[in-house]
This record gives structure tokens, C-alpha cells and sequence, in this order.
């Protein structure tokens, strides 16, 4: 009946406290991790609770809530922060009995202490000029919520710290009926002063943004933006660390996913001829990925995670990953496909790395472009005449870290596998679709098992 998204970024001291506190509630029937690609272990520690974890195709807590929310299979939706470990007994019980009862349609939570700086500096008297009727909201920036799915719906997630009380007066705009209560007593830390600056500039464009005042976009913003293609490789390598000396890449189409996840989505989504016409016309790669990003346009992030989830994964990854990891090798994904599902599998997979195009998401659907990664284009240290390869990030990785070819084991079965099979030390073909990446390939492996790979990498 209620679904409980905690938003997660590097939260591995406190992330299975507030999973517990979300359990104690009988009506909880799912609660989703959206991890927001963390460094730490935020995401092994969510899994020894056996609750769904998916990550964030977004770096920012509103991309997290958002994602979190479409993903959500119940119309009651409560929202906790991940490193508040001190809830009351039951925080699910209080933000939703409102909700329960049909007396709101949004629930805001309070505490039983002052305001903060921002809210009584800031906040309140931009409210008090634009948006008085909201002053009876004790503590406005509260971001332990609740409400109805079919409302969080219609209003916008700010991807920083105006996400509350951007929800606030959206919500008010819909019409949602909106109750406050209180969570009783919660201890957070003090924020320094140069990170309360930071949060009243965005607390203040959401609501201009909301009169109409400025669009909401700055210098920050835009460098941000230009910042964004790369940010899932800048994680890897932070993830990766200097003393990596053996390193395991696997692709992620037809060797990790016992299938092509472009394929089943065209399958689901209806576009399989434009798919087979692109695959078969345009020889171009880097238009090609272009192209066919545009055929997911509209399509919901949520819905990818559910066609990505349908294809059976190789069997016995798992295990055959930590037995690799436990021999010292770093392993990962690099793919064309795109970041939300390499990530997701990841995730599952407890990988240490997924490095993948970034298919451009705008109110949790896609957009229809994709940013390809720079590291993925032909360059001086390409050794094969595509323009756009698997291959070329594979030897970034092996130069940024100084691994030799000699140390680094690719596993693929896909034909886009074949020149990162070909440049590594060992290269392994796993349930090949096309007999050229047999060809190259040191070791083949015809197998519905990942195992007989422990059997080839000693």
C-alpha cells in the first residue's frame, strides 16, 4: 500500500537504520534505494536489507526523489532522508495517516524545534511577499514527505536544495490538499555558513523561478551542465583509486544481460523496423548511437529499469564477481548502451565501475539525445578505424592508471566487444552472437554461467 524512496549519497553509516525504521510500518510494501552513484558502500549496505536499489541517472536529491517516485508501484509515496537515523518508531504511520484517511493529499513535516536559519531569514519573508498563504508552514524546507503519486505527478522536482519548497507551492498550484505534522525530535548537524549561502541562492531561485522573476538558470547552473558528460567517469575513477593493477571489463549487451536492451525496448516500445533501418543503413557510430537515442524519446526512466530488469542476467554473476574481486581485480562495465541501465546492473551486480553513454533525461523521461562520452571517440591511442568504440575507453582506463594490457581481462559477446576483446591481455568471448568476436577472442565460452571464467583467470 506504501512505498518509502530514501534518496542515498554516501550514506553507509546510517542508510540501513532508516531502511529498519521504514519497516516497522505493516503497510510498507516497498521500499526503493535511489543511490546517487556513491563512493562509499551506501549501496552493499542497502542490499543486506533486501530492499530494491536503483541509481540515480542524475547526479541531485530532486533527480533521486523523482526517479524514486515514477518508480514506485504504490499511490502512497514517503519520502526519508538517509542520514537521519533517529526517526520516531513509526515516522511512516505520522506522514501518512492524512493521506490514509483522504484529509490531504500531500503531507509536510515539522519538528519539534526551531526553524532553521534559512527558513527564518530567507524563506519566510519571500513567502510573506509571493506566497502568504503558505506562511502557516512552521518549517516549509522539511524534506521528510508524503503523498500521492498521481500528484507528485503533476510538479516539478528542483534537482538542489529548492526541491522542498519548490514541491510546497507546486502542490499548492494543483490544488493538492496539504496537512503539516509532527515528527517529533530529530538532531541534524549544523550546516557551516558557506553551505547555508549555497542553499538560499537555490532555495530563492526556486521560488523567483515559481513568480516568474528569472528563469532560474546561472553561471553555476550552466557550468554544471557542461560538467555533466563526464561525471559518471570522474565517480569510476575516484571508485577505482591508484593501486588498481588488474583490472576485468565486461560489456554489458549479450555477456552480462542475456540479451540486447535496445532490442527489448524496441520490442516494448514498438520501433523495432526504425531499429533494424538504423542498425543496417547508418554506418557512421557515432550518428548512429545519436539516432537511436532518439527513438527512446518520451519514454520513462521507470519503464527502462522494468524492460532492463526482464532480461535475464548470466548466471551465477554474482558470486563469480566477488571470487573475482577477492583475486584483486577491479571489475566493471564499459558499454555503449546507456548510463541508467549500466548502472542499474551495476548495482545489482555489486560491480566497482559502469562506464556508458548518458542518455539525457528531462522530467524523468527521456529527451531523445544522448551525450557521448569524449573518452568512447577515436583519438591518437585509438588502434581500430571506428569513430566511436568500446575500445577507446577501455585504454583510457589501462593509461589513467598505468595497467598493462597484459593485467586486463575483457569479457564480451556483443560484435561493439570486439576491439576491446582484441587489445586486452586475455579476451574473452562469452556466448558470442557473431563468429568475428570468437575470432579475436583468446577463450570462448558457450555457457548459461558466468563460472567457467574463474576457471580461465587464475
Amino acid at each position: 500500500m506504501i512505498s518509502v524512496v530514501i534518496p542515498a549519497l554516501n550514506e553507509e553509516k546510517t542508510i540501513r537504520q532508516v531502511i529498519a525504521q521504514a519497516k516497522r510500518n505493516a503497510l510498507v510494501s516497498e521500499i526503493i534505494i535511489v543511490d546517487d552513484q556513491s563512493i562509499d558502500n551506501t549501496v552493499v549496505e542497502a542490499q543486506k536489507e533486501n530492499v530494491k536499489v536503483i541509481t540515480s541517472t542524475q547526479l541531485g536529491k530532486g533527480s533521486s526523489m523523482q526517479e524514486g517516485m515514477m518508480a514506485a508501484k504504490n499511490e502512497l509515496v514517503v519520502f526519508l532522508d538517509a542520514d537521519i537515523p533517529n526517526y520516531d518508531a513509526d515516522i511512516v504511520e505520522k506522514l501518512t495517516l492524512p493521506l490514509i484517511n483522504d484529509e490531504a493529499d500531500f503531507v509536510k513535516s515539522y519538528f519539534d524545534r526551531q526553524a532553521g536559519r534559512v527558513t527564518e531569514i530567507l524563506v519566510k519573508p519571500l513567502l510573506e511577499f509571493f506566497f502568504p498563504h503558505l506562511l502557516r508552514f512552521k518549517q516549509p524546507l522539511s524534506g521528510m514527505i508524503a503523498g500521492k503519486k498521481s500528484f507528485f505527478q503533476k510538479v516539478e522536482f528542483e534537482n538542489d536544495y529548492g526541491v522542498d519548497i519548490g514541491l510546497l507551492i507546486d502542490m499548492h498550484q494543483v490544488n493538492a490538499r496539504i496537512k503539516e505534522v509532527c515528527i517529533g525530535e530529530i538532531e541534524n548537524d549544523m550546516q557551516p555558513l558557506v553551505a547555508l549561502s549555497r542553499m538560499a541562492k537555490q532555495v530563492a531561485q526556486a521560488i523567483f523561478k515559481r513568480v516568474n522573476i528569472f528563469s532560474g538558470k546561472n553561471e553555476e547552473a550552466d557550468k554544471e551542465e557542461l560538467q555533466r558528460m563526464s561525471v559518471q567517469i570522474e565517480l569510476a575513477m575516484k571508485k577505482l583509486g591508484n593501486s588498481c593493477k588488474k583490472m576485468i571489463v565486461f560489456g554489458m549487451d549479450n555477456t552480462l544481460l542475456r540479451g540486447d536492451f535496445i532490442q527489448q525496448a524496441a520490442k516494448s516500445f514498438g520501433f523495432e523496423k526504425e531499429l533494424a533501418d538504423l542498425r543496417s543503413k547508418e554506418k557512421n557510430d557515432y550518428l548512429r548511437t545519436k539516432k537511436i537515442a532518439r527513438l527512446l524519446e518520451g519514454r520513462a526512466m521507470s519503464d527502462m529499469v522494468n524492460i532492463v530488469e526482464s532480461i535475464p542476467l548470466i548466471g551465477g554473476a554474482v558470486h563469480v564477481i566477488r571470487e573475482l574481486q577477492l583475486r584483486g581485480y577491479m571489475c566493471g562495465i564499459v558499454s555503449d548502451g546507456y548510463s541508467l541501465i549500466s548502472h542499474h546492473i551495476k548495482t545489482i551486480l555489486g560491480l566497482d565501475f559502469a562506464l556508458s553513454h548518458e542518455l539525457e533525461m528531462v522530467q524523468n523521461k527521456a529527451s531523445g539525445e544522448v551525450r557521448v562520452s569524449s573518452y568512447f571517440l577515436k583519438n591518437n591511442f585509438s588502434r581500430c578505424k571506428h569513430d566511436l568504440c568500446n575500445a577507446n575507453m577501455f585504454i583510457y582506463i589501462l593509461n589513467r592508471f598505468g595497467i598493462h594490457s597484459a593485467d586486463a581481462v575483457a569479457v564480451g559477446g556483443d560484435i561493439t566487444d570486439l576491439c576491446m576483446l582484441r587489445l586486452a591481455g586475455t579476451g574473452i568471448a562469452l556466448n558470442a552472437n557473431n563468429k568475428r568476436v570468437e575470432e579475436v577472442a583468446n577463450f570462448a565460452i558457450k555457457d548459461e554461467s558466468l563460472k567457467p571464467l574463474l576457471e580461465i583467470i587464475k
